[in-house]
């Protein structure tokens, strides 16, 4: 997926608009199924991979800026413990909130 190509070429390099692989962790070793969900895939589901001792990964590339996330954990919703902090989103659920700059 090339998210870059709706931004002309003088503005890709901005910080705003530069993009970093960032890695979420979630620990869950009895789920059967573990996905990400944020604002970054407009909240459609993301598989994240088990690895063998119980915790669930995925990699995304995001931009600079506050990001709102949880996972689905067997399909329920979990905030992130360690998120950079919780805020509520335009439903008024918690979510986690991650910064990357």
């Amino acid at each position: 997926m090339n998210t870059t190509q709706n931004i002309p070429e003088h503005a890709r390099y901005f910080a705003q608009n530069t993009y970093k692989p960032v890695n979420f962790y979630c620990a869950a070793p009895n789920a059967k199924s573990v996905e990400l969900v944020g604002d970054f895939n407009h909240w459609h589901p993301l598989p994240m991979e088990r690895s063998l001792d119980g915790w669930w990964i995925a990699q995304v590339q995001l931009c600079h800026g506050h990001h709102q996330y949880r996972f689905l954990v067997d399909g329920k919703p979990m905030l992130d413990p360690h998120a950079t902090g919780v805020v509520r989103d335009e439903h008024d659920e918690k979510v986690s909130l991650i910064a990357v700059s």
